[in-house]
């Protein structure tokens, strides 16, 4: 889950930046009534940390800004697969939710992009070393291009415990027109 006060978590963007990130990231867990099962992955996403959040200019583009936001987890018992390692799917799970807030973070700080991250177009994952039971994950997040409609950011799981990269992604993802009816 989320720091108690987004306000104090590192990095250099604004606190209402801060809040606006930590509350998305609690919005990608459905909210369940009293009674009803869990959706998929709930309780992987409840122990995301927060550590993260920051906007520099942009290296290779005079007058761009990119964001990286920093979020961790320790690999649970419900992350792994049959190999007792963490499942390919939970890795897909943590690089879809976690690269969406780079670009809802970069478009509430400048204005440009969507600040609900828009829709997953497409999602491009390579796996590198297995991640552990009790291995500690740092997921650095960092927008590559954000465009009124399309926009794109790179993720990498990284395992603290083991100093290794477990897998990256790139997320291309876009606001959706409205409905013709």
């Amino acid at each position: 889950m989320t720091s108690d006060d987004p306000s104090q978590v590192p990095g250099n963007a604004s606190p209402d930046v801060k809040r606006s990130v930590a509350r998305l990231l609690d919005a990608f867990l459905l909210t369940r009534s009293k009674g009803e099962e869990a959706g998929f992955a709930d309780a992987i996403g409840k122990r995301l940390k927060l550590t993260e959040v920051s906007i520099e200019p942009k290296r290779d583009e005079e007058g761009k800004t990119e964001c990286r936001v920093v979020c961790e987890i320790d690999v649970a018992s419900d992350m792994l697969n049959g190999g007792r390692t963490m499942h390919g799917g939970c890795s897909a799970y943590l690089i879809d939710d976690c690269s969406s807030l780079p670009l809802a973070a970069h478009a509430l700080a400048t204005g440009v992009g969507s600040t609900t991250s828009g829709v997953s177009q497409a999602l491009n994952i390579v796996y590198h070393a297995p991640a552990l039971k009790g291995d500690k994950l740092r997921i650095v997040s960092t927008t590559i291009a954000v465009g009124s409609r399309t926009m794109s950011a790179r993720c990498e799981i990284w395992n603290d415990t083991h100093h290794r990269l477990v897998a990256s992604g790139v997320h291309i993802k876009m606001e959706p027109s409205r409905a013709k009816l």
